[in-house]
């Protein structure tokens, strides 16, 4: 008589997952890593197949420079004590470039939402949070491209660099880090929301107070007493400072630090929460 046959001695004993029982973190790191790539790769083929998506978010950037170049330049320069009107102007567009491009973030998870791509994916053997992290990562390589446009129009109008390349490219590293600090934000605007026009809605609001009660288009001491204390310490303006002390010169360490911070905490506190939620969600 013969009985049911026994686990051999190297059986695990632990439910293996579509990849195999991952145990180490760093196995399971690369593998999200590996898995978010795909997700950003797959969302970078979609630009390309629809290219006016790409177009049509590089137009507003340029009419913002060329109208605040042009239309409200003369009125802020008296402000500015020498300095020229566009080169204070060019790293405020670079940081409201990237503000507005995260608001693709949250159009792009919601449409997915919407279309049922969410279930697919997680029929999947991938990682839940690569969803997430495709997404930010695939904005955070439209917003190099779009910087580096905006880099070749403000070299057009006038703009130049006063603190030497590295310092200016140390400029545009920050740029992009906020962009995808501020993606993982509206990461949780499109979870949340789950349409996509209602994500363009909700996002605006949000927006626009960080983008116009900030140092990006002008001084802070121009604004209203009540208003500057909000403007001056709000992560825009202490980003758009910090960029713009690496363009034009000077001490630019504590700005640089507290952009820095402002990043690390806005990742922090929302990249956890998109990953509760798409959690929740599929």
């Amino acid at each position: 008589m013969t009985g049911a046959a026994a686990p051999g001695p190297s059986a695990d004993p632990r439910p293996a997952g579509p990849r195999g029982p991952l145990t180490h973190p760093a196995p399971r790191l690369l593998s999200t890593a590996q898995d978010g790539l795909a997700v950003a790769w797959r969302n970078l083929i979609g630009l390309r197949r629809v290219p006016r998506l790409l177009v049509f978010s590089t137009i507003q950037p340029l009419v913002f420079v060329l109208m605040f170049r042009y239309v409200f330049g003369g009125v802020v320069a008296p402000a500015l004590h020498g300095v020229s009107y566009v080169d204070f102007l060019i790293p405020g567009i670079f940081v409201q470039t990237a503000v507005f491009g995260s608001m693709n973030t949250a159009i792009g998870l919601a449409t997915d939402m919407q279309t049922g791509l969410m279930e697919r994916f997680r029929s999947l053997p991938m990682a839940r949070s690569a969803v997430l992290v495709g997404r930010t990562t695939a904005d955070l390589v439209r917003n190099v491209f779009v910087v580096a446009l905006m880099t070749g129009v403000g070299f057009a109008i006038g703009f130049r660099i006063h603190a030497g390349v590295l310092s200016f490219l140390g400029g545009v590293l920050l740029v992009l880090a906020f962009g995808f600090a501020m993606s993982w934000i509206f990461a949780v605007v499109g979870m949340a929301v789950g349409d996509p026009e209602t994500a363009q809605a909700a996002a605006f609001p949000v927006l626009a107070p960080l983008v116009f009660a900030s140092a990006a288009f002008v001084p802070v001491n121009t604004m209203p007493g009540w208003l500057q204390a909000f403007a001056v310490h709000q992560p825009v303006s202490r980003t758009a400072d910090a960029v713009r002390v690496l363009v034009l010169g000077g001490p630019a360490t504590a700005d640089v630090w507290q952009a820095l911070a402002w990043d690390a905490g806005i990742v922090a506190v929302f990249a956890p929460l998109g990953v509760w939620l798409y959690r929740r969600a599929v």
